[in-house]
Formats: C-alpha cells, sequence, structure tokens
C-alpha cells in the first residue's frame, strides 16, 4: 500500500499514455499536457488505454521515482474529473488502487485547515 502526505497533490492525466515512457518522458508530459512541475514533490498518475495499468511518477527528494502496477484480470475505474487533468485525494488514489470505484464512495465532510 503506497501511502503519501495529505499536503502531497494527486493529479490524474485522464487521456491514455504510452507507458512504455520513463522517467524523462514521463515527466516532459507532466509539463507539457499537465501544465505543472515535476519536480514538485506532488504525484502524477498515468494510464494505458486499456485501462490494466498504471504509472505513478513523483520527485522524491533526490530525484524521480517510478511506481507501475498491472493488473491480471479487470481494469481500474478511472473517476470522472473536469479538464485533462484532475486532482485526487491522496485517500482516493489509494482506493482506486485497491479496485474501488469512487463513484460510489461518499465520503463525510471533516474539518480542514
Amino acid at each position: 500500500m503506497l501511502r503519501f502526505p495529505s499536503a502531497v497533490k494527486v493529479f490524474l492525466c485522464i487521456e491514455p499514455a504510452d507507458l512504455r515512457k520513463s522517467f524523462d518522458r514521463l515527466a516532459v508530459l507532466v509539463r507539457d499536457l499537465l501544465h505543472e512541475d515535476p519536480l514538485s514533490g506532488h504525484v502524477f498518475v498515468f494510464r494505458n488505454r486499456r485501462g490494466d495499468r498504471l504509472k505513478l511518477l513523483y520527485w522524491d527528494r533526490d530525484g524521480f521515482a517510478l511506481w507501475y502496477k498491472r493488473l491480471e484480470k479487470g481494469t481500474f475505474v478511472i473517476p470522472e474529473v473536469p479538464a485533462v487533468s484532475g486532482l485526487l485525494d491522496p485517500r482516493q488514489l489509494s482506493l482506486m488502487l485497491e479496485g474501488v470505484d469512487l463513484a460510489s464512495v461518499h465520503f463525510q465532510k471533516r474539518f480542514r485547515l
């Protein structure tokens, strides 16, 4: 299970990406497609066309880290988010990786600063 601090933003790229790309080319996608800084420490999530693979790219203090998951059966349920990229809560990312359909999840309101 991946855990990220609540201060970390998770950006989901809605457009399918060629997951043969590695660190540098995914960082270019972050800059060009998501219009974000890949060195920000935030997590960037990419999916393939079939929806059975995800790659997560993030800057980890002294270099890029890449996390890759391939499902043997089924697909990831990608939540509907506005525009080309959308923000996910780190909890939503964890649920998505566990196979939970985020459309059926209702979060109770909690205090936030």
